[in-house]
């Protein structure tokens, strides 16, 4: 049986980001762009709002988080 996966909104992962040393780049409306060693990371900020399992894991694999340090950084 597989660990669920941790419901996250924008601002719980905004700052698991800023503990893997991702730094704010701009906001593009209600976007915001991390980057780390030309990595960018888009993050879609609509309130309390929880990301999609979709936006999730695109957000994890691109920054090479597993759902078990997810837990960890949360």
């Amino acid at each position: 049986m597989s660990p669920k996966r941790p419901v996250v909104n924008a601002k719980q992962m905004i700052r698991v980001l800023s503990k893997k040393g991702f730094l704010f780049d701009r906001q593009s409306g209600s976007h915001a762009i991390y980057i780390k060693d030309n990595i960018s990371i888009t993050i879609p900020i609509h309130g309390k709002k929880d990301l999609s399992i979709g936006m999730l894991n695109q957000i994890l694999d691109d920054a090479a988080i597993s759902y078990d340090e997810l837990r960890e950084l949360l």
